[in-house]
């Protein structure tokens, strides 16, 4: 569902933190220039959101800017998606206890999060969003931890009209417009918000704010701002589905290449919003009486990810390198019926010798050889 556009004024965006909290959302968190980026962080009121912040990025390049003017969503995205919020970095997944006896004692380690609410979520994020519930909450056998974070968010969107040089997801189809997925989507107009709901829970907290309808102008501004989010992309990727072009280049010369900058260093992967690789072990206190059972974020290019029984099947940084970009943008196909890239950036960007995914890609198959 999708409501006709209301209009929230700037000067009311403390009404509507109040309204969510109002709704049950203990915690609110929000965009916050911290330490150099964007961040998601835990808000109090709207002075907390990064009113006159913007963004450069380019590979390897992350920086905030000054605007010059009072929008407080002018930027593209920062280091973190919803990943965090979904899937834990560090999670205890259940823990191991001995009695008196010597008896030994399986328990949860617990399922309950705070509601909580998210504001400023961009369209490539909840496209992401949707790639790991695929992955984890599909059957037979759903997360239990994964599915406990996600029932406890309500997401706010705000489509995105500032992208920065690195976004590419008008070529992957996932923005700059929220599509899906969202309780709450925001357009930021210089004096406010164009407001739709995306669900009941979203429509009934619009309610409480008594909103106008958005006027014509105001709905065809928000139109505008995003089709010329799109045009100033210039990013892409050559197709949204390249299974059969890259699994036909598997020895392509290009691996050696990138191999050779690549680091190994994990930074795509750690700012990727949709990789989900992980490792699992236990740690034990000291005394021997109890141990936990943790999960936390692994990457596919660290050489004990590939350590098989007795040996490393990616000894080399170009064989890691070549099994996440032919795992994101061909194998998913097989797994999950799209491309596990979204579009967004953050790889790009972070890479700290800037390695450029949409540039590798064309470097491997040449102009003409993508499938759609």
């Amino acid at each position: 569902m999708t409501t006709s556009p209301l209009f929230l004024p700037r000067d009311t965006l403390d009404a509507f933190l109040l309204a969510l909290r109002d709704s049950g959302f203990e915690r609110i968190l929000g965009p916050m220039a911290r330490d150099g980026a964007i961040t998601m962080r835990e808000i109090d009121t709207a002075a907390d959101l990064p009113t006159g912040v913007g963004d450069r990025q380019h590979p390897g390049h992350y920086r905030l800017t000054e605007t010059g003017h009072g929008r407080c969503f002018a930027w593209a995205n920062g280091p973190q998606a919803l990943k965090p919020l979904t899937f834990a970095p560090r999670e205890t997944l259940w823990r191991c206890e001995r009695d008196d006896d010597g008896r030994l004692a399986f328990r949860d380690a617990g399922l309950r999060h705070t509601p909580t609410a998210v504001i400023g979520v961009r369209a490539c994020d909840l496209a992401a969003l949707r790639i790991q519930e695929r992955h984890f909450l599909g059957e037979p056998d759903p997360d239990p931890h994964y599915a406990a974070r996600r029932d406890s968010l309500l997401l706010v969107a705000v489509h995105c009209s500032h992208p920065a040089d690195t976004c590419f997801c008008a070529s992957t189809g996932d923005g700059p417009k929220a599509e899906s997925g969202f309780d709450i989507a925001l357009s930021e107009l210089d004096e406010g918000f164009v407001a739709t709901a995306g669900t009941d829970r979203g429509q009934q907290i619009l309610e409480r704010l008594g909103l106008a309808p958005a006027t014509m102008a105001q709905g065809e501004q928000a139109d505008a701002e995003i089709e010329a989010a799109v045009r100033c992309q210039t990013r892409s990727l050559p197709g949204q589905n390249l299974k059969d072009a890259l699994y036909a280049r598997l020895e392509h010369p290009h691996w050696d290449d990138v191999g050779r900058r690549c680091l190994s260093c994990g930074n795509c992967t750690a700012v990727c919003p949709t990789c989900f690789c992980h490792a699992e072990q236990d740690e034990p206190v000291l005394d021997g009486g109890s141990s936990d059972h943790l999960r936390q974020w692994d990457s596919c290019f660290t050489a004990v990810h590939s350590y098989m029984g007795h040996f490393l099947v990616r000894e080399e940084t170009r064989l890691r390198y070549r099994q996440w970009l032919t795992h994101k943008l061909a194998s998913w196909h097989e797994q999950y019926g799209r491309s596990g890239c979204v579009g967004c950036g953050r790889c790009i960007a972070w890479c700290p010798v800037g390695i450029d995914i949409t540039a590798e890609v064309s470097a491997l198959l040449g102009s003409g050889d993508a499938q759609s």
